[in-house]
């Protein structure tokens, strides 16, 4: 009831502090930049929508996902199969074994930095979101709740002030 007669207009709201509200504000800001970049990081990581959904399912399930090979690694796989099929000894070949291989430490490289970036960098962002943001919201929750109630009673209170000085004066 307090908080409709408070969006009508109707009731007084306590306000509170501002330094308070200040810190509201930048913890709803810092969560929505940390949304933000944690999805654009995920992107960046994972570019293929169906694999991240994939990797998503997994990660809720408990499961171990499943190992996939880097783009690089493909192209050093099929530069050295080419290489094969050349002949090594070709001048063509050669280039193929030494491009194909520098192509293989590349893609772990890459499949490194992956793996490496999830567990320094979007662990502690998923942390944040999951934990300490769920604590800031049930928190902030159960203040508006208390301020409602502290309203609530103070409404009450000023209505039988008035009617015992309406009583007062009728007497």
């Amino acid at each position: 009831l307090q908080f409709t007669e408070e969006k009508l207009g109707q009731a007084e709201k306590t306000e509170l502090d501002a330094h308070f509200e200040n810190l509201l504000a930048r913890a709803d800001c810092t969560k929505n930049w940390t949304e933000k970049i944690l999805r654009q990081t995920e992107v960046l990581l994972q570019p293929n929508p169906s694999a991240r959904v994939e990797e998503f399912l997994y990660e809720k399930l408990d499961r171990k996902v499943p190992s996939r090979v880097t783009n690089g690694e493909l192209l050093a796989q099929y530069m050295t199969e080419a290489a094969n099929d050349f002949g090594p000894g070709t001048p063509y070949g050669k280039t193929l074994i030494k491009v194909g291989e520098t192509q293989r430490r590349l893609g772990a490289a890459e499949r490194e930095f992956i793996h490496s970036a999830s567990i320094n960098f979007l662990t502690p962002l998923r942390n944040f979101l999951e934990g300490d943001w769920r604590t800031i919201s049930k928190e902030r929750r159960i203040l508006q709740n208390r301020r409602l109630d502290l309203d609530a009673c103070k409404a009450r209170l000023k209505k039988a002030k008035a009617a015992e000085a309406k009583a007062a004066v009728t007497l």
